[in-house]
């Protein structure tokens, strides 16, 4: 079943807590962007580059800073933050389908909690001793394994695996594919083969925490794995065994980050970024799209990036063979230096 709202430009004023400018009795049954909304939907403007757009849109209202408030003749939503209060309207027309009951098909364990109000879609597994927390959804496909504990009001998209003794906290919000507490890469080598090394450790994610489709976060090898509060995760994100993050840090698609690594409070990691097992990141530290980090980074609220930026392909092939040289010319330097200062006397 998918929901659908409709509300007056004054109730969302009120529920949105912004100044209302305009026709309060307005019907609003939508959103979207300055380009694409048509009647009935409301627009919002948060990025000063896409002002020209105010003109032209077709809206039947705008989100936008007071400042720009006269540049429109639209019923408008005043807010200091719009792209804030966007985000706020956008909970109120959230149309992902939602459930209601214990679907016949789910197999839920006997001894498994089920707080009130939750539901449970086709084909889902609830292992044994599960604890789930009132109003949480469970999608169709979705598993839990034994001893596994959600908050309230979490929701678990189709076809996401939960292992054993995982534990997520409040509001949670795990999408399509995600795996939580697979084992982490742990072997050790023995006569030119492998000798795996047993995860015995488990996984710990606190409260408002999303997890991106085909995220994996792995458990840990003897200590838990550890997710703090408010964290995100995009899609195809890896968190290895034994990992620890702090509360509000975000990390966006194909970030890795190897094991026993700590991460501080409010860090962000871009795109394809990569951290290194066994480090240390302090807090509100940026780490840029597709940098490499390899040691630790002990200063809080700096912005760390590597590789190399885009150019022509003949420049940057030029550019490569020069990186392999980089050794040889500093050693060559390095002895011109040393002439120069013999034959000068400095």
């Amino acid at each position: 079943m998918t929901p659908s709202s409709t509300f007056t430009l004054g109730e969302l004023a009120e529920q949105l807590q912004l100044e209302c400018v305009g026709d309060a009795n307005l019907e609003i049954r939508g959103l979207a962007t300055l380009a694409s909304a048509g009647e009935g939907e409301l627009t919002f403007l948060a990025n000063p580059k896409y002002r020209r757009q105010l003109a032209d849109t077709r809206a039947s209202a705008v989100i936008l800073h007071r400042d720009l408030a006269s540049e429109t003749d639209l019923p408008a939503l005043i807010s200091d933050n719009p792209y804030l209060a966007f985000a706020r309207a956008s909970a109120l027309f959230d149309d992902t389908p939602y459930l209601e009951g214990v679907h016949p098909s789910a197999v839920v364990a006997s001894t498994a909690q089920l707080g009130e109000g939750v539901s449970i879609g086709a084909n889902a597994v609830v292992g044994e001793h599960c604890v789930i927390g009132e109003g949480t959804t469970l999608h169709p496909g979705a598993v839990l394994s034994d001893h596994v504990t959600l908050g309230p009001r979490c929701v678990i998209f189709p076809n996401v695996s939960i292992y054993h003794r995982v534990t997520i906290g409040s509001d949670a919000r795990i999408h399509s594919g995600a795996v939580i507490g697979a084992d982490g890469f742990g072997f050790a080598p023995n006569q030119g083969a492998w000798t795996k090394i047993f995860q015995l450790g488990g996984v710990r994610i606190g409260d408002r925490v999303e997890v991106g489709a085909g995220t994996t976060i792995d458990r840990g090898a003897l200590d838990d794995t550890v997710i703090g509060n408010d964290v995100i995760f995009d899609s195809q994100v890896l968190i290895a065994h034994n990992v620890v993050i702090g509360d509000g840090c975000a990390f966006a698609g194909r970030a890795a980050v190897a094991g026993s690594t700590t991460i501080g409070k409010h860090c962000t990691v871009g795109g394809g970024a990569g951290i290194i097992g066994h480090l240390t990141v302090a807090d509100r530290v940026h780490v840029t799209a597709c940098t490499l980090v390899t040691k630790s980074i002990n200063e809080p609220g700096v912005s760390y990036s590597s590789g190399t930026p885009m150019m022509p392909t003949s420049d940057w092939r030029r550019s490569a063979v020069r990186f392999a040289q980089l050794d040889t010319m500093n050693k060559r330097i390095a002895e011109l230096e040393k002439q120069f200062k013999e034959t000068s006397g400095k």
